[in-house]
């Protein structure tokens, strides 16, 4: 049924309209940092505040609006231009597929984990680089606009910074060609996982909770708490990811883990 309907669907879309991918990032973005937003907006502190990692700060409706809208702006903008163009192109030359057979569930189980430690190791050096006093102060900066981040705020980005970190997450399907599903399924779950270390909770059931080396949202919350001194938390989504001879110089072993106790 699946093989056939996907047969079916391709038989009678352009490949550019296949290769379009964009859209796919913008609705996962608009709909998955949702549940947080509403738990942030709709319970009271006393029930939100035991996972909050910074529980002092209540972001309100209007924050959560200016964000969305200030971010799926630029991502509209990159849709409708670069994103209009390029994606058709680097696709056909990374070889991705789009016949059948379909991929089978171990095919893309281990291609999305070969994705994400390619992503998070290359990422890990473009936002070090972003991170100089060049990089920051051009592009980096308007990331860094939320001390406290939410969902929303994973691609609120200077829109040169949304095209370099690009790079990264197309880098593990260029080495590794795919299903077109797969490529799709990819660039949705790198979105949830952003989504994910920027929403400003810890829940008993987080990802860091259960997958190992998954620095999650404490990890990378603190990397916005402190901002541009931050000299550490550079990955996207692991800890394994570091420079040891300037992380460890620099508390970068152990910001994350004593970031608890700065919101005390």
């Amino acid at each position: 049924m699946i093989p056939y309907a996907w047969f079916r669907y391709t038989a009678t879309t352009p490949d550019y309209c296949l290769y379009f991918h964009s859209l796919i990032n913008l609705l996962a973005y608009t709909l998955a940092p949702v549940p947080a937003a509403l738990l942030e907006l709709c319970l009271p502190a006393k029930l939100t505040s035991p996972y909050k990692l910074q529980p002092r700060v209540r972001l309100s409706p209007a924050a959560f609006l200016r964000c969305y809208r200030d971010t799926a702006r630029v991502l509209v903008l990159l849709t409708i231009g670069p994103l209009l163009f390029l994606p058709y192109p680097a696709i056909k030359m990374a070889g991705i597929r789009m016949g059948l057979p379909l991929p089978s569930v171990g095919e893309v189980a281990a291609q999305l984990v070969l994705y994400l430690l390619v992503e998070d190791y290359l990422g890990y050096w473009f936002h070090r680089l972003l991170h100089t006093e060049w990089g920051y102060n051009k592009f980096h900066h308007v990331h860094h606009e939320y001390t406290a981040p939410m969902g929303f705020a994973a691609a609120h980005s200077h829109w040169i910074e949304l095209l370099i970190l690009g790079f990264p997450t197309f880098a593990g399907p260029a080495m590794v060609p795919c299903h077109m599903t797969t490529f799709w399924l990819w660039f949705i779950v790198r979105g949830v996982v952003a989504i994910d270390t920027h929403n400003g909770f810890n829940f008993p059931f987080s990802p860091s909770r259960f997958i190992p080396f998954y620095g999650g949202e404490e990890f990378h919350d603190y990397h916005h708490y402190v901002g541009r001194q931050s000299h550490s938390n550079f990955a996207p989504v692991f800890t394994f990811s570091k420079d040891p001879r300037k992380d460890e110089a620099e508390g970068g072993g152990s910001d994350a883990f004593n970031f608890p106790r700065k919101q005390d």
